[in-house]
Order: structure tokens, then sequence, then C-alpha cells
């Protein structure tokens, strides 16, 4: 068999791995122990999103031709991808998290949503909450006036309903002005 035909199912793999995917992360683990490496992976595997490592030249191929062909000055040293094919900031959040701990991991670019970013653009995706972090919050705003509201009315109830409570100022004012504007005046 020729090595072209021994590398062309590793192609396939990286160009299935990557089809339809949400983003794609490409890192420089260069420098990283087989320890970190390990969590790392386990960090990313619990979160969904396919991690490994492929020599350059055959992520280069698997890449010409589709959205990712922007990654290709990306393509030195030593790398791997991350790709998640539901969230898409999970890649990025995730290894740069990790980066923290361990400095020698660089995120060098990568592609969310069909568009390329450079290292800086992956790390400010890197700080957008997941989706449901970001589902929560949304919820969470449109919950709390309506249990502001159900609490004024349970108030309300406890006080032995609308007529037992007390005016506020403004509507006392009102109806001090009323009964003055009814009171009979002296001519």
């Amino acid at each position: 068999m020729a090595k072209i035909e021994l590398k062309q199912p590793i192609v396939d793999e990286i160009s299935t791995a990557v089809k339809d995917a949400a983003s794609l992360v490409i890192v420089n683990y260069s420098g990283i122990t087989v320890a970190q490496d390990t969590v790392l992976r386990k960090q990313l595997r619990e979160a969904g999103v396919f991690y490994k490592v492929y020599k350059n030249t055959l992520m280069n191929r698997a890449f010409q031709g589709t959205v990712y062909e922007g990654l290709l000055e990306s393509l030195t040293g030593t790398n791997a991808i991350a790709v998640s094919k539901d969230d898409a900031t999970a890649p990025a959040r995730i290894i740069s998290n990790f980066a923290k701990e361990c400095p020698a991991l660089e995120i060098k670019a990568g592609v969310v949503e069909g568009i390329i970013y450079d290292a800086d653009g992956m790390k400010a995706i890197a700080n957008i909450p997941s989706r449901e972090e970001l589902l929560s919050k949304f919820l969470g705003s449109i919950k709390s006036p309506i249990t502001n509201f159900a609490r004024v009315l349970n108030q309300i109830a406890e006080k032995g309903g609308a007529g037992a409570c007390e005016p506020s100022a403004p509507e006392a004012a009102v109806e001090e002005a009323a009964a003055a504007a009814e009171a009979p005046t002296e001519e």
C-alpha cells in the first residue's frame, strides 16, 4: 500500500470530526506533562468535546476547501484539535481555564460557527458563559419581577385584602384633594 492510502482514512476521520462542528480550536500542547494532558482530556470529554492530536499535514489536507482553511497558517509545531458539535464556547472555555494552571498550553486559533478567530479572539470567546448558564441567567431575570409581584400580592392578602391597606402617599394626597374640592365653600 502507498503511504497516501494509509493516511487517507485519518484525513477522512478529521473531516468527519469537524463536519457540522459548532467550534474548533487548535491548541499547542507542547510542554505539558502526560498527567496534565490526561486531566485536560477528561475535562473535555465530560463536556462532550472531541480532542485529538493529528499531524499538521493531515489536518492541512482535511481543512483544505472547507471553512477551516483559514486555520492552515496556524498549523505549525505540535498541535491538537478540540471540536464541539453542541456548545460553541466549550472547547475554548475549558482549554483557557486549564491554561491558567498550565501555561504551556496555548490556544493558537479557532473557528466558531463558521467565523475564524485568532488566539485573542478565542480567549474572548472563552469568557462567554455556556449556553446553559446563559439560559439560567435569562430565566432568572424573567422570574425575578414575577416573584416580586407575587410577594406584594401575598403581603396584601395577609393584611386582609386591598381595602385593609393604607393608601400610599400619592393616593392619600389625591383623596385629600378630592375631599377638599367636594367640601362646601363659604361665600
